[in-house]
């Protein structure tokens, strides 16, 4: 049995760990366990049988802006559709909220852009990079793509 559901407090640790091993790797930037219990209400898990073996999140910045972070399936699970339905309950809530647009920041834009994403510049988000960015050890060697999908553009 499979689900989609809103991360509760209780699911704080194991998304700690799936982001954690990829964060290991420098595939994604790492979050410490108590920022995750600070943004727990910006996550959505995906479980399998009880198991959680996806997680996203969708934060806010603006009031026509937001992000999709931590997007992060566990290896034995990848190439399943599992990515994509996480991303597809981002943008259903980011359109719940009224929000506009969209954005990642990406190794993977190819995955993004077979779900309507387009790549565009960094400088399209200065909420991001003036709050985030500027503080990341990788601020001056970020290899990371931004994408953005419109949401007034969708039909």
């Amino acid at each position: 049995m499979t689900s989609i559901r809103k991360a509760t407090v209780k699911d704080a640790q194991q998304i700690f760990k799936i982001l954690q091993s990829y964060a290991i790797k420098g595939i994604l930037l790492p979050r410490s366990l108590n920022n995750i219990y600070e943004h727990i209400r910006d996550f959505f898990v995906y479980e399998i049988d009880g198991q959680i073996v996806g997680v996203s999140s969708l934060h806010i910045f603006w009031e026509d802006l937001a992000e999709i972070k931590s997007l992060a399936i566990l290896p034995e699970y990848q190439n399943k559709g599992i990515g994509k339905k996480l991303v597809a309950t981002c943008i259903e809530d980011a359109k719940q909220l009224g929000i506009k647009k969209v954005f990642a920041l990406t190794y993977v834009p190819g995955f993004f852009e077979k779900l309507g994403f387009k790549i565009v510049d960094k400088s399209e988000f200065p909420q991001k990079v003036w709050t985030e960015c500027i503080h990341c050890v990788k601020f001056n060697e970020c290899k990371e793509v931004p994408v953005l999908l419109d949401l007034g553009e969708r039909k």
